[in-house]
């Protein structure tokens, strides 16, 4: 039996929810793979402060690498951070609040409110996709491409695609005997186990709070 032309408009319409039109004939092709996201997390307790990540990178389906460094030292090693996101957005951004931190020493604070400033109305820098965490000794950050400066509560805070598993993980760990440095081991490893962005070849970088 043949189609009605209602039906034959629902169907089309179905499909052009999974679907995008690519030039005016009115041609069809799926959306092309998007780079995924990773998971980084911070944990503060005790005298450390402590910014773990993991190293897979992912196209569509594929991995593409299994360990990018996504967590490093920052402004002479007196901060560290980790970005979720493209990486080469990362790393010019990486590099602009290394700017900003040689401008306004030992104040983190200040570097990264002048930075998301900057992040929000250069028109370069508002193209850029990730988000990233930052501390030092006694502040720990995230920031992000609408202009966030956020500072967690309790001392953790997650971002990527697996984030949300870390940071329930972390904070469901945080009351026992463990440091921060164990807390964020085996929070990013639980977020490995749920999230298939996420695996368990861990970048790790820690600070002194006292």
């Amino acid at each position: 039996m043949a189609k009605s032309r209602f039906e034959d408009r629902l169907f089309f319409g179905q499909r052009a929810a999974y679907m995008r039109p690519t030039d005016v004939k009115g041609l069809f092709m799926a959306e092309p793979p998007t780079w995924h996201g990773t998971t980084i997390l911070s944990v503060r307790k005790g005298n450390r402060v402590v910014i773990a990540g993991d190293g897979q990178v992912s196209l569509g389906q594929t991995i593409i690498k299994g360990n990018a460094r996504k967590v490093r030292p920052l402004g002479a090693g007196q901060v560290i951070g980790g970005f979720a996101g493209a990486t080469a957005d990362a790393m010019t951004l990486f590099e602009r609040l290394e700017a900003k931190l040689e401008q306004y020493p030992s104040q983190l604070v200040r570097a990264c409110v002048d930075m998301a400033k900057d992040w929000r109305t250069d028109r370069y820098l508002r193209r850029l996709e990730a988000m990233m965490i930052v501390a030092d000794r006694s502040v720990t950050l995230v920031l992000t491409g609408t202009g966030d400066v956020l500072e967690p509560e309790k001392g953790i805070i997650a971002i990527g695609s697996g984030g949300n598993y870390a940071l329930a993980a972390a904070r469901a760990l945080a009351d026992g005997d463990l440091d921060a440095e164990a807390i964020a081991r085996k929070a990013m490893a639980i977020a490995a186990e749920i999230c298939v962005y996420t695996n368990n070849n861990l970048t790790v970088e820690s600070l002194a709070t006292a």
